[in-house]
């Protein structure tokens, strides 16, 4: 009998997946099982164009794999982990010796925990903006955008109510303005030991938007709305020299006042400055390779970061629950201000356009153009749509910059 169990016990040790998974305690063993199947869920959902593929397709794999991964450090202190990384090292010893084992703990350490990552995706994101659609109708698209920035405001007291500490709740608050680079910028700086579940619960919800906001929209917007033609509207002669100096006034400033976001406004606005001043090269090797490439690992380390360990939290919980609360908040805050300029501009203005103040570049934009097009296939609202989306951007990025200033002046961040 003891032989069967030596072989029995020499068998799991063979493949330690299963052994750990059935060593492992029954919570973290069932969560780990759930995880591997959504992240083939995820795959799933990004193949077929339901979440945003870029992402999700790394990141699904990188999940699943991560799961089943699980082997033994140390069979007597039943000491676990994988060979992919371990976020939660903070002793420099200790990183020293994981970036020697864990073979994505380069990247994760020198270009994920310290925001590089998040810089370039802004960066190759900037190349593709035509800051022409903000210049066009500044007011309107600022207007609209503040007005989505809504389920920042409303979630950030809110957090506080169930529990979570300041600086955990303004964290938690960044998802509402739906920019994933600043989420994760934010997030780093305001809770190190939660910004990894809140960077994975934000984009999961971010790669939701695609498919929810128009179920939203539906609900807020009657059809007949939806179907509103925008009138004429002169042509403006925006140059490139204005796109340029624009570019260069809104990042010093934006700068000067906001310091801490200072290197997700340059990256942003480099990438535009890029694209205005002709420099073809460096635009296609920013908005190409570089830009594509950012978003593959940040998709598969996102996944990776999965692990049923670090997610299963108590607080993961209240950041589900507050997460998808505050990305419906905020496009319920940018269809009311799209209602908001439907009365100011005598009913002219269509409120669907509201939607893309979230910023969620261009996602946000697209939804309001395909859901007015399902309506009425020849009104066009993308230029309106993509200057609110682009708006979007800019003023996440201030509100998660006096969240930062708010927490870090009461010393706690």
């Amino acid at each position: 009998m003891d032989n069967i169990d030596q072989v029995s016990l020499f068998s799991l040790d063979m493949f330690q997946g299963i052994a750990t998974l059935m060593a492992a305690d029954p919570a973290i063993a069932i969560f780990r099982v759930v995880l591997m199947g959504f992240g083939c869920v995820l795959i799933y959902l990004g193949r077929k164009g339901v979440l945003e593929a870029l992402i999700m397709v790394p990141m699904g794999l990188g999940m699943s794999t991560v799961n089943a991964a699980v082997l033994f450090w140390d069979r007597e202190t039943g000491e676990v982990g994988t060979l992919f990384l371990n976020p939660l090292v903070e002793e420099p010893d200790e990183i020293i010796r994981w970036l020697q084992i864990d073979w994505l703990q380069p990247l994760y350490n020198l270009a994920f925990s310290n925001g590089l990552i998040a810089c370039l995706v802004l960066l190759g994101v900037g190349v593709l903006l035509d800051v022409g659609f903000v210049m066009a109708r500044p007011f309107q698209s600022m207007f609209i955008a503040l007005c989505a920035e809504l389920g920042t405001v409303v979630i950030f007291p809110v957090a506080t109510l169930f529990g979570l500490p300041l600086n955990d709740a303004a964290a938690v608050a960044t998802i509402g303005g739906a920019d994933g680079p600043m989420i994760l910028f934010a997030s780093l700086i305001l809770s190190p030991e939660l910004f990894v579940p809140i960077t994975v619960v934000a984009y999961l919800y971010l790669g939701l938007t695609y498919g929810g906001y128009p179920y939203l929209i539906r609900l807020m917007v009657p059809a007949h709305l939806r179907a509103l033609p925008l009138p004429p509207e002169p042509v403006s002669k925006i140059t490139t020299g204005d796109k340029i100096v624009f570019c260069i006034v809104s990042c010093i400033v934006l700068s000067l006042l906001f310091p801490v976001a200072a290197p997700l406004f340059l990256s942003l606005f480099l990438g535009v400055l890029v694209r205005e001043a002709g420099l073809t090269r460096y635009a296609e090797t920013i908005g190409g390779p570089i830009l594509y490439t950012a978003t593959f690992f940040l998709g598969l380390l996102l996944g990776v970061l999965c692990d049923a360990s670090i997610l299963l939290d108590p607080k993961v919980l209240i950041l589900l629950v507050l997460g998808i609360a505050a990305l419906t908040i905020s496009g319920i805050g940018g269809i009311l201000g799209g209602y908001a300029l439907y009365y100011f501009s005598g009913k002219k203005y269509n409120p669907v356009i509201g939607i893309a103040g979230v910023s969620c570049v261009p996602t946000c934009a697209k939804v309001a153009q395909k859901c007015v097009a399902a309506e009425a296939p020849g009104v066009v609202v993308l230029p309106q749509a993509l200057g609110a989306n682009i708006s979007g951007v800019i003023t996440s990025a201030i509100l998660a910059s006096i969240l930062i200033a708010v927490v870090q002046q009461m010393g706690l961040a």
